[in-house]
């Protein structure tokens, strides 16, 4: 792991990476595959507010908003991508809820604590960290106004 990624990680997301990492291969898919099935439905009228992740090869939309200083996510991606849709479950269990100065600090390369370069695609892994820069992003606008 990267010396950026030595930053602690909110307390959801760093136990969920810690038992990718310690999962087999084919359990690490399938712990992948039970992330997508925990993708939150999106809530009525949200989807006018969802961004286009561009650098995903899957069309994948992304909202954060803050309620009360605490991050709340949404994501929207199609039902048969189910590796877009574990990167979303993984990040809606992992950062919901947290902190902007939590949320801010997770370093684009966190998911080499959850070994998932053994299983993800460098390309899926950028579309990943794209997903996670745009996150901190409006977090970060929605902390400013």
């Amino acid at each position: 792991m990267s010396e950026s990624s030595s930053v602690a990680l909110p307390e959801k997301l760093q136990s969920a990476l810690h038992m990718l990492a310690k999962a087999p291969k084919p359990i690490k898919i399938e712990l992948l595959l039970d992330f997508a099935k925990r993708m939150p439905a999106l809530p009525e009228g949200m989807k006018a507010n969802l961004e286009q992740v561009h650098e995903c090869t899957t069309p994948f939309f992304v909202h954060a908003e803050l309620e009360a200083g605490l991050v709340h996510l949404w994501f929207d991606a199609p039902e048969e991508a189910p590796t877009v849709r574990a990167f979303a479950g993984l990040l809606s269990d992992g950062l919901e809820g947290e902190s902007v100065a939590n949320v801010l600090a997770v370093p684009e390369d966190f998911y080499r604590l959850g070994k998932l370069e053994e299983i993800i695609t460098p390309l899926r892994l950028r579309g990943l960290q794209a997903v996670l820069r745009r996150i901190k992003r409006q977090v970060q606008e929605a902390h400013s106004t």
